[in-house]
């Protein structure tokens, strides 16, 4: 049985022609699916659209649209069009972002994250379903019985959530199909499966029926991708928020990301933030060293209930970099 890998674009600096063709590449190649996130640059599903028209077979999954931007109903229509123009391909990735994000770049309140998640999945089901939204017992707003004016594809998209709190993550056992963990330590994962099988005994799901799809960072560059790894992680700590610190310190890694903070946050320090991740937590997180480890390690992680590893591209280097990324890393049979 092949092995499910997926691949990640990076949202900054973004080339779009080398992104189709490293789609196009994943599709000949086996891998599972191609996912394209969503900052404040491109925008998303004409982005997957674009590789829908010049692919046949991979997946293709928004990684992640976040559920404010747009309203759940624009949400349940643009997933029902590219899953017609892609013939039943789309995985739909949510997410909430955070208040920084949505109240400062798309003028949006960032209120009721949860509940506002939870409604889109609803509204989403519902109207793919051809039900009309009155009857998607949405918390949020009194909707009208509308109904799509369109037969989709599929009555049913997967939908998989990218979430780090125990309330979202209960959610996923109870609503979707999968659960996108980042920078989650992969010996700790049984944490996240043991809320979502209480979200999944709720609904009377089957908790093994959600696939676990991390976003995973794999260098295969030797002691240099162990390096990158450790500069990644700095970052992640000291300058994306309090999200990822929050999360490593509740796994035990407090003083180290205090060390990272302490050193990032004085720009004549900054530089060595990345000599205080420990080697532990850079294996915890990531995958660095050379070629052959990378692959193996990455079918290691698998025992902990990794489903769908998801892999970031290498970013903003030249083509024949990424490409020899994506056959490096290609799923084996």
């Amino acid at each position: 049985m092949t092995e499910r890998i997926g691949l990640l674009a990076f949202w900054k600096n973004y080339d779009r022609a080398l992104y189709l063709r490293a789609a196009q590449l994943a599709d000949e190649l086996g891998y599972d699916s191609f996912w394209v996130p969503e900052g404040w640059g491109y925008e998303i599903v004409s982005l997957l659209s674009e590789m829908a028209v010049h692919t046949k077979r991979i997946k293709l999954g928004t990684g992640i649209l976040n559920v404010f931007s747009r309203s759940p109903g624009v949400i349940a229509m643009s997933a029902a069009t590219l899953d017609e123009i892609s013939e039943g391909r789309l995985i739909l990735g949510l997410g909430t972002s955070g208040a920084r994000v949505i109240e400062g770049f798309h003028g949006r309140e960032f209120k009721r994250p949860l509940t506002q998640l939870r409604d889109v999945i609803r509204v989403v089901r519902t109207l793919l379903a051809g039900g009309k939204l009155s009857e998607a017992g949405a918390k949020l707003h009194d909707y009208r019985s509308f109904s799509l004016e369109m037969r989709p594809v599929r009555p049913s998209i997967p939908i998989y959530v990218a979430a780090l709190q125990q309330k979202s993550i209960t959610s996923i056992g109870e609503l979707a199909d999968g659960w996108i963990p980042t920078f989650w330590p992969y010996e700790e994962l049984k944490q996240g499966h043991g809320w979502i099988a209480e979200g999944a005994a709720k609904a009377g799901r089957d908790p093994k029926e959600i696939v676990t799809a991390p976003f995973t960072t794999v260098l295969p560059l030797g002691d240099a991708g162990k390096k990158q790894a450790k500069e990644i992680i700095a970052f992640y700590i000291a300058g994306m928020g309090d999200y990822y610190k929050a999360l490593l310190t509740g796994f035990g890694y407090g003083e180290t990301c205090e060390r990272v903070e302490a050193l990032y946050r004085d720009k004549a320090t900054r530089a060595q933030a990345k000599d205080a991740v420990s080697d532990a937590m850079m294996e915890a997180l990531m995958i660095a060293g050379d070629p052959r480890h990378c692959v193996d390690e990455l079918r290691r992680r698998r025992a902990y209930g990794i489903d769908l590893p998801i892999l970031n591209l290498p970013n903003d280097l030249p083509w024949p970099t990424v490409e020899q990324f994506i056959r490096a890393m290609a799923p084996r049979g």
